[in-house]
């Protein structure tokens, strides 16, 4: 491992943050975000990093203060304002106390900051104020524990460092910890950093580079002795040559069905599971792994994770198999009655009392598909694949050193149950389509847009589908700016072809994990007298409408079947079905068509929990968000028009003067009348809602 330190980018730090927090507090933000950016340091809001300067208060006395990293922020993106600053006396004084339970730590902590407003500072806050030096660095170093994970970890670090690196055996943090640390610094001033055994490694010093440049040496000389001993070994084994091909297809199977075996039963018998979020990676380690599975099933299933800290993401344990579903569903129930036991055990030899969270596998390594990680979001999904990636690893490494060594499990309760670490997690109340995943076709129109953005509103991850090219990508984009890149992925799928649609789907489950809810925004149009029409036009739309319809309905179907959790399906269809209007013989027939399509698979689909409703819509020339026009009315505008004399503008009065309410009809009211469906609010099924100002033509007898 190498020093990231540059003289030109601390410079540019200083210029960037000193006039306003000082320098100071410019080179730790400088060195937090180096510390961040290595992954075999921290990731994930892992580590913390602290810096003691002198703050002027209104009164223009200066006072000594402990910048900490606070909660919720990451190094690796970590500003100023993610570095709380306390009264550094303060702190120092509660040192003096015997002991101090958590809670009063959290409040002691919130006491002394010195802006109300900011974040809790990190739980190990004590820790950084006892010790006496300026600059002060904490990671979870991979080196650290895969060479300390053993038997004989704590006496080899003890030798290789021979003093000039402190180690102490697994303490609990908080107060306690704190208080060793600081006992071991006094007794030790000589120690240019501490390895606290299977938690992660602290470095300290008189100035910011000195203290990240210390935490690098301390790593690196780690490294390399992991390097000179694993020299020559195989720690993976070969792994066949898989195709791309053979991946999709043994994973885009496994996830739903995975999803439905973690789900967490609801109390709403609207929506009765509480499914997450997947993220599928078919990493070369974790195919070697899933290849050795029957080997590698104890060491990921009975030992726990590289530090404790990873605990609330992954959980303890890891389920290693083969691509079988009745292999999987065996491990998971196996591993569940694993997790209530270890909960019982641990709960009643701490004496506590707490509520035992779901007893599922947040992480599966299987024979031919790879490593996959679940979570309540994707963002959550990712954290924990990340972490699981590092966790294969760092097991592995130990193993082909001598032997990996978790930490107890009571030890891992205490944390996976600590109540400072549950606060990470965040209590706030889920939007209305959290955990859920929606597939939009034609989602580059202007209706698709709207109805992309009002899922995403509500809280779903979305896949946006549409043909290929440009205007799909500029809506993909458009919606990852809005809500985030994790919660938005695009999948080209071309209709007319029953590979593409194929693929879409699967394509889609692989983005997220599965698919609860799948609405069918797609369609085109054609104008044209009966008397005319040509043949080859009417294909065209009926392939597109209704053709397309029944290909979307028959893999959603085989999907939510295979997935057991239910589901919602949403047909735009349009004002034409009950209401036909002339020259528009084969856009009105193909979208009946769809329309019967629908009625009969929500006859087939309810015994499922799948409900399939339609959207009858009417006059939509525009998404109001983001100006695009309708590609239909693209398409039929002009001729109206021309039969009517009017202008764009004039039609669009038009529309507006022959509904019943006289009002436009927008994008985004379609889009909320799918959401009604989506979020199931009412146990319905086979129904049509008009969206279109009001139509008697339209009025269901």
């Amino acid at each position: 491992m190498e020093s990231r330190w540059n003289e030109m980018d601390a410079s540019a730090a200083i210029g960037r943050m000193g006039k306003d927090f000082g320098q100071d507090l410019a080179l730790r933000v400088y060195t937090s975000q180096l510390i961040g950016q290595d992954t075999d340091l921290v990731i994930h809001g892992g580590g913390n990093t602290s810096v003691k300067t002198v703050f002027t208060d209104l009164l223009g006395r200066d006072s000594e203060v402990l910048c900490v990293k606070g909660s919720g922020w990451d190094l690796v993106s970590i500003e100023p304002q993610g570095l709380p600053g306390l009264d550094l006396q303060a702190l120092r004084d509660l040192r003096a106390l015997d002991g101090m339970s958590d809670e009063e730590m959290v409040r002691q902590l919130r006491r002394q900051l010195w802006d109300p407003s900011s974040p809790n500072p990190s739980v190990e806050t004590l820790l950084h104020a006892f010790l006496p030096d300026k600059f002060v660095d904490h990671t979870h170093a991979d080196a650290a524990l895969v060479f300390g994970n053993r038997p004989e970890g704590l006496a080899e670090m003890e030798a290789l460092f021979g003093g000039e690196v402190g180690v102490l055996p697994w303490t609990f943090p908080g107060f306690p910890l704190a208080k060793k640390v600081a006992d071991y610094r006094e007794a030790h001033p000589d120690t240019i950093g501490l390895i606290l055994h299977k938690h992660g490694v602290f470095s300290w010093g008189p100035d910011a580079r000195t203290s990240y440049e210390r935490m690098i040496q301390i790593v690196d000389r780690l490294e390399q002795e992991i390097g000179r001993r694993l020299e020559g070994k195989q720690v993976f084994v070969d792994v066949p040559d898989y195709t791309e091909g053979s991946f999709k297809l043994v994973a885009s199977s496994a996830l739903p069905m995975l999803r439905r075996l973690i789900s967490v039963k609801s109390e709403d018998e609207f929506s009765p599971y509480q499914p997450l979020i997947a993220e599928w990676r078919p990493t070369a380690e974790a195919l070697a792994i899933g290849e050795d599975h029957e080997n590698c099933w104890e060491l990921f299933w009975a030992t726990g994770p590289l530090t404790p800290d990873h605990v609330i993401r992954t959980k303890s344990a890891y389920v290693v198999a083969r691509a079988d579903d009745e292999v999987l569903a065996d491990k998971i129930g196996e591993y569940t009655m694993g997790y209530s036991d270890y909960f019982h055990q641990a709960s009643m030899e701490r004496e506590v009392a707490v509520t035992m969270l779901d007893p599922y596998p947040r992480v599966f390594v299987i024979k031919g598909v790879g490593l996959v990680a679940f979570g309540k979001d994707k963002k959550a999904a990712i954290a924990a694949a990340d972490i699981a990636e590092h966790t294969l690893h760092g097991k592995m490494m130990g193993q082909a050193l001598s032997s990996y060594e978790a930490l107890d499990p009571v030890d891992v309760f205490d944390m996976e149950y600590w109540s400072l670490e549950q606060a990470k997690l965040g209590k706030a109340k889920e939007a209305s389509l959290s955990r859920r995943i929606a597939l939009v076709t034609g989602a580059a129109g202007a209706i698709g847009r709207a109805v992309c953005r009002r899922l995403l509103d509500g809280g779903a991850h979305v896949v946006l589908s549409d043909l290929e090219g440009e205007a799909l990508d500029k809506a993909s984009a458009e919606m990852a700016e809005r809500f985030g890149a994790t919660r938005v992925a695009s999948v080209p799928m071309d209709l007319c072809e029953e590979k593409s649609v194929k693929q879409g789907f699967r394509d889609a489950i692989l983005a997220f994990g599965g698919i609860d809810i799948l609405v069918m925004n797609h369609g085109i149009a054609h104008v044209s007298s009966i008397e005319e029409m040509e043949l080859s036009d009417w294909e065209r739309v009926h392939a597109v409408n209704e053709t397309g319809t029944l290909l979307c309905f028959r893999e959603a179907s085989r999907i939510f079947q295979h997935q057991g959790l239910g589901g919602q399906v949403i047909l735009n269809a349009s004002k034409n079905v009950p209401a036909p209007g002339a020259e528009f013989s084969a856009y009105s027939a193909s979208k009946a068509g769809a329309v019967q399509i629908a009625r009969v698979a929500a006859l087939e689909l309810a015994e499922y929990g799948v409900t399939v409703n339609m959207v009858h819509a009417d006059g939509v020339f525009a998404d109001e968000s983001s100006g695009r026009s309708s590609g239909l009315w693209d398409v039929v505008g002009p001729e109206r028009m021309a039969a009517r004399g009017l202008d764009p503008d004039g039609l669009r009065d038009y529309y507006k003067g022959r509904n019943l309410l006289k009002v436009p009809v927008q994008a985004s009211q379609v889009a909320e009348a799918i959401a009604f469906f989506a979020e199931r609010r009412t146990p319905t099924t086979g129904a049509a809602l008009t969206v279109d100002g009001g139509h008697a033509q339209t009025f269901y007898r």
